[in-house]
């Protein structure tokens, strides 16, 4: 009684000597206090290691209300320590608008991943991750930790990450890496295993989309590596990453070559084709197919062809114009139906064009200084010719059945002399 009467006394006295002749108002304050501290008790907790040693065995003492959650714990003890983002946090909407600019991309060498698969394949290949944002952290336990140590971990509301993410139904996790150097990653070794001599050559290919389904195609077909040209789209534009389907990190993506340095990333002895989408022996007029740009399929036509060569092949393309010869100068390539043997040679690549802009004369040239042909997928008479996905798809399953079938026929080979 004689201690709750101090505490009583305390503001009372302080009332008293600030206000003279204010006992009565200090008496009630006093009381109000007294009746505020018995409806809102002060909890005293001990030190964690006493609340450890007072709780049941086997049983961690309740954090109290209110406290922040302690980091998740990695099954070998490890933590990992994440921060959880305050209202108004404006970080994740900054980091993916800044992510989804192609000229940051290129100058900060950083891309935006999205999805448990996608940065999942991302982290086992080796990429680099430096900020994940996640609404629950059942998501991170679905990665490995031993690849988050030095990552920044925010944890946002799931209505965060729905308002910023392109997905229709998003899954709650996106990450920012450091743009993948092909030559540090490290690829499946079930992939590895299935190489093939097949390289496939993209040419202004400016379909997200497209791009992203060839890609995908190339790794399940066995590719050996993709190369693309000035002129295509962003590899790792984010409607690209989805449409690949971790294909991105299966296998080798060189981009923004130029043609002058394209053989040297193809292995020695190289065979070059082209695909073709029109089937010259189904044409009328033979003429209009003997090695003029109008007779191929996703090649440029001649007013695209302008805004590539320079000035002195204008003049020449103006002086055969005059000549009636004004196409004649493109390279003339064999042609054989894309089921036809077309991997002799000891590798083969393959040219696919975009719809679009089709392919530059240098893939012509490419072809044709490499023995390669134009590759044709005929389609029934009136019938638009095919995508550029859907060509690239085909013709390198076909490629890889032609590579299999004679991998088999060297086996019997090398086989039969052995029984005999």
């Amino acid at each position: 009684m004689a201690a709750l009467r101090g505490l009583t006394l305390g503001p009372a006295a302080a009332l008293l000597r600030a206000e003279p002749g204010g006992a009565g108002a200090a008496a009630a304050a006093g009381r109000r206090w007294v009746r505020a501290l018995r409806r809102s008790p002060v909890r005293v907790l001990p030190p964690r290691e006493e609340q450890r040693a007072a709780a049941p065995a086997g049983r961690e003492p309740a954090e109290p209300k209110g406290a922040r959650p302690a980091p998740e714990k990695s099954p070998a003890g490890q933590e990992l320590r994440y921060e959880k983002a305050e209202p108004g946090d404006r970080r994740l909407g900054k980091v993916v608008t800044i992510a989804k600019s192609k000229k940051f991309r290129d100058q900060h060498g950083k891309i935006l991943l999205e999805g448990q698969r996608l940065i999942k394949d991302a982290l086992d290949a080796g990429a680099v991750p430096q900020t994940l944002f996640f609404s629950t952290v059942g998501h991170l336990k679905e990665l490995p930790e031993e690849k988050l140590k030095k990552t920044t971990l925010v944890k946002v509301k799931f209505e965060d990450i729905k308002n910023w993410s392109d997905l229709i139904a998003p899954q709650g996790l996106i990450g920012i890496f450091s743009r993948p150097d092909h030559a540090k990653m490290t690829y499946p070794a079930v992939h590895l295993q299935n190489l093939l001599p097949l390289s496939l050559i993209c040419d202004n290919l400016r379909d997200p989309g497209n791009l992203g389904t060839i890609l995908r195609s190339a790794a399940g077909a066995g590719c050996s590596k993709v190369l693309l040209t000035k002129g295509c789209v962003d590899p790792w534009e984010p409607k690209v990453l989805r449409a690949g389907m971790g294909a991105h990190f299966r296998l080798p993506i060189i981009a923004n070559l130029e043609w002058e340095s394209i053989s040297h990333y193809l292995p020695t002895g190289t065979q070059v084709h082209v695909a073709d989408s029109r089937n010259p022996r189904t044409q009328d007029k033979m003429e209009d197919v003997s090695g003029k740009v109008s007779s191929y399929g996703w090649v440029s036509r001649p007013y695209n062809l302008k805004a590539q060569i320079g000035r002195e092949d204008l003049a020449f393309d103006s002086e055969s114009k005059e000549e009636g010869t004004d196409e004649a100068w493109f390279p003339e390539l064999d042609t054989q139906c894309y089921h036809e043997n077309w991997t002799r040679a000891p590798a083969a690549a393959v040219v696919i064009g975009g719809e679009t802009h089709g392919l530059s004369t240098e893939a012509l040239r490419l072809a044709e200084s490499t023995g390669g042909k134009r590759l044709i997928i005929p389609v029934v008479p009136g019938v638009d010719s095919l995508n550029s996905a859907m060509a690239a798809s085909i013709l390198l399953f076909e490629g890889k059945r032609q590579l299999q079938l004679r991998k088999k026929q060297e086996s019997k080979r090398q086989t039969l002399p052995a029984l005999g």
